[in-house]
């Protein structure tokens, strides 16, 4: 005699097989679409200094230099990775500079850390000046990053023209000098 629940654990196991094999994992989240390049020299262009703007420059560290310029060969041989490995070194050496943590937002752009090239600029906000070219690069980094999200946020305060606001508002006058 057979058993009637033997065909129906199979039909059940079989089913459950073509279940499984029909299930994915979702997509992934789409990757950001940026013209690092491009957005750097725009960010750079935003911090183009006028003579009669207010500029301060803090006085700066041989050793965090010339961690600065091996970054800079390291980008302009197109070698990223290494870029950023150089303005790590530099930061664990002064990490409050704010014209180390916006070269290090830029070096994130590069390497299309989107997170990385927003926090950098926001230390950099919050640790320098809060006018001049170097101000303008901070929020020209932010703004590049908010017009590359794969899904643009619509939070108040948070997007492209808010940034690109902020970034006007640094370009102050210099004090007059008798």
């Amino acid at each position: 005699m057979k058993h009637p629940t033997i065909p129906r654990i199979a039909v059940h196991a079989l089913a459950l097989a073509v279940l499984a094999a029909c299930t994915s994992t979702p997509p992934a989240p789409p990757a950001p679409s940026i013209d690092a390049v491009a957005a750097v020299t725009a960010i750079r262009a935003a911090g183009g200094a006028a003579s009669t703007e207010l500029d301060v420059q803090p006085i700066r560290d041989p050793q965090v230099d010339d961690l600065r310029e091996d970054a800079a060969a390291f980008e302009k041989a197109g070698q990223y990775a290494q870029a950023v490995a150089a303005l790590d070194q530099a930061l664990q050496l002064n990490p409050d500079d704010p014209a180390l943590l916006q070269e290090r937002a830029e070096a994130a752009l590069l390497v299309k850390d989107l997170a990385g090239a927003e926090r950098f600029a926001r230390l950099g906000i919050e640790r320098g000046s809060k006018v001049g070219p170097l101000c303008r690069r901070h929020w020209e980094t932010i703004a590049q990053v908010r017009q590359a999200r794969p899904i643009p946020l619509e939070v108040p305060g948070d997007t492209v023209a808010d940034a690109r606001r902020e970034r006007d508002a640094c370009t102050v006058a210099a004090p007059a000098r008798y």
